[in-house]
């Protein structure tokens, strides 16, 4: 279950959804499924997941450098972003690993 879920994503809008929506925010490995998450969230954190939502993000047009020995280009990293929904009254702590 611990190469499913690879890290939260501690920003200002997730910290945001998790303290008035009940949503948390994970970066997730590419190949796990909606049922895998929801397995894997609710081992780790002994929760009742309501829902999962997922999201791929990168690829697409690689971005220039302009270095002194030419240009070179770069590709954009591939990552999975899961927002999970736990049910009222539950809540996850992030923090808690630090």
């Amino acid at each position: 279950m611990s190469n499913i879920i690879i890290k939260p994503i501690l920003t200002e809008k997730a910290t945001n959804d998790s303290e008035t929506k009940n949503r948390f925010a994970f970066v997730v490995s590419r190949e796990a499924n909606k049922i895998e998450i929801k397995s894997a969230i609710e081992k780790m954190y002994s929760v009742h997941v309501k829902g999962v939502r997922t999201a791929t993000y990168g690829g697409g047009k690689p971005k220039k450098k302009f270095t002194s020995k030419g240009v070179s280009e770069q590709a954009n990293p591939i990552w999975k972003k899961a927002v999970v929904s736990v049910a009222e009254g539950e809540t996850i702590d992030l923090y808690d690993n630090i």
